[in-house]
């Protein structure tokens, strides 16, 4: 995005603080993050949408191929998984678009385009008309799978771009909080999706379906008004040649001016971090497959299984079909398993919140390790109490879904979109997040088109194959995901590179490098020569503890600060 676009409120002078949008420092960083927000609990109303609207009344005399017959109805079941799960497919597509043109188009462009196909997919929804209608014709039905994978697209889009975006333009100080409060309102999306279902659905008209997902508009209109104003990511902006840009952005965010001695040191180590990266060639694509000091495939791996084991866990089975289960497994009244299902996005969301404050406090590991255990504890109840059969220990069941929402809110909800961001390095940062979102997309698509069709022909087991899930992830948790709370993005670079070069695991190596200064992280860079081309350690064979000259490196933590400074300070 260029300094002259005439959408950027920018205040131009070069001795008070910089702004757009009339806004500067901490409360443009609270926008930025505001609209962030905004897209995320668009995703998240997608989810608690078709939960309360797929086996409804209305939608099912819409569309007749989706009404169940009874809970056992494979076919049915099938459909009905079709008609949720294809929205994910749009969605890998998005994200897969993002990793071709992300990184040429910026962070800006790719959330507005995604907000602009979100609102085309909802109109086409809206005017779907199946064979059940006076208007209707068996096209309507097509109609209307077509427009849930269009608005899958841009989702797919935002929510490939928008963690890239949120973390780029934060501080390592508050960048998982900040993050984690833009992932969790996944969560406050789904909320409003459900009583809004609820609400619906006592009235006897299509408008109990139709109105729910016009909705999503609102959502997308605010989206689209917020990326408007407000800056692109400053290291998207130094990367590709908008220097005095994003230099105005580093001041806006700090709340300085531009001559401001901590505006010009931030944009002097974000110049010379990106300098170092992408001056010498562009980053190709296939530089995410290199090993060596960089580490991007390991780190891009890492941080895509976050994503994997997310939906794997489970977690796509309660939101997207809780009232569902609540009716069909658990013989509930269609109105009591509504709400139901509106008090389990309550609990979702509650915990969703608590995550803000656990995420630096606790870490990204310990919290990783924790949601998996609470999750897989919380189906094994759920199994072992379903498949004694009785409507008795079904309510024993219902508490199992309540407390795995509870630790995944908590945990692996906001996670999987924080760790990939701050995980990989800038100069393949934007696959590296479409990767992981395309895994999110893809093991989101297949829980969400199986799981009608399991329920319906393994009931109970289903939920043990999920706890048995979240037992297997906890040995890769222990060994490849490192702590990543409180470094920045620069530092993360250093990190990987001093595990690989003293051959030991970023997890062990988290654990015993200290936090490091800008003096430090610097000096380590240059005397690991991270950014060099040739990573000769890695892709020539040599010795992981040599240089390309055959030299062994130097892995004593240099001082704090400069000597010069020391000796002054003294």
């Amino acid at each position: 995005m260029s300094a002259s676009s005439s959408n950027e409120k920018i205040s131009k002078s070069s001795t008070g603080p910089v702004k757009y949008a009339g806004l500067t420092g901490n409360p443009l960083l609270y926008a930025v993050v505001a609209t962030a927000t905004i897209g995320f609990s668009l995703f998240g109303y997608d989810q608690g949408l078709m939960s309360g609207i797929i086996a409804s009344k209305q939608f099912n005399t819409e569309f007749p191929a989706t009404r169940q017959r009874n809970p056992n109805d494979v076919h049915a079941g099938t459909i009905q998984g079709t008609v949720t799960s294809v929205y994910e497919v749009g969605a890998f597509f998005g994200a897969l678009l993002s990793f071709f043109i992300g990184e040429r188009m910026g962070r800006r462009k790719m959330m507005l385009m995604g907000g602009v196909i979100m609102i085309i997919g909802t109109i086409i929804s809206v005017t779907s008309f199946g064979p059940g209608s006076p208007r209707g014709n068996v096209g309507g039905f097509v109609q209307f799978i077509i427009s849930r994978v269009v608005t899958g697209v841009g989702n797919g889009m935002n929510t490939a771009t928008i963690p890239s975006w949120v973390a780029e333009s934060s501080k390592a100080k508050n960048r998982g909080f900040l993050i984690c409060m833009e992932a969790s309102t996944v969560a406050v999306g789904t909320v409003i999706a459900y009583w809004i279902d609820f609400g619906l659905s006592f009235i006897n008209s299509s408008v109990s379906w139709r109105f729910p997902i016009a909705f999503q508009i609102v959502f997308a209109l605010v989206l689209i008004g917020g990326v408007l104003v407000l800056p692109e990511s400053p290291r998207w902006l130094i990367a590709h040649g908008h220097v005095e840009e994003g230099n105005r952005v580093v001041a806006a965010l700090l709340g300085v001016s531009l001559t401001d001695p901590a505006a010009v040191a931030e944009s002097k180590m974000i110049s010379e971090g990106v300098a170092a990266q992408l001056s010498k060639k562009v980053a190709r694509k296939a530089e995410i497959l290199k090993g060596g000091k960089n580490q991007h495939f390991r780190r891009a791996i890492v941080g895509a299984s976050t994503q994997l084991f997310q939906q794997l866990g489970g977690c796509n089975a309660v939101i997207y079909y809780s009232s569902k289960l609540f009716e069909d497994n658990f013989d509930l009244e269609t109105e009591l398993a509504l709400i139901l299902g509106g008090v389990l996005a309550v609990v979702y969301a509650i915990f969703a919140l608590i995550s803000f404050f656990l995420v630096e406090k606790v870490g990204r590991r310990k919290l990783f390790l924790i949601g998996t255990v609470g999750q897989g504890v919380a189906m094994f109840i759920t199994f072992g109490c379903l498949v004694n059969g009785s409507r008795q220990a079904a309510k024993g069941g219902a508490f199992g879904l309540y407390l795995f929402i509870a630790f995944f809110g908590a945990t692996w909800l906001p996670l999987p979109w924080l760790y990939p961001a701050e995980l990989n390095s800038m100069k393949v940062r934007t696959q590296a997040n479409a990767i992981s979102t395309c895994t999110n997309w893809l093991s989101n698509f297949l829980v969400v088109q199986v799981l009608p069709t399991m329920t319906a022909s393994i009931g109970a087991y289903t939920f043990l194959l999920f706890a048995v899930a979240n037992m297997i992830f906890l040995p890769f948790i222990w060994f490849f995901y490192p702590e990543t709370t409180g470094r920045s993005l620069e530092e993360l670079d250093v990190l990987f590179a001093h595990a690989h070069i003293v051959q030991e695991r970023p997890t062990v190596v988290a654990g015993q490098l200290p936090p490091l200064t800008d003096h430090q992280i610097q000096t380590l860079t240059e005397r690991y020569g991270i950014h060099d081309e040739v990573e000769a350690d890695a892709e020539m064979g040599r010795s992981r503890r040599s240089s390309a000259s055959g030299e062994t490196f130097d892995t004593t933590i240099p001082p704090a600060e400069p000597e010069s400074e020391s000796e002054n300070r003294q």
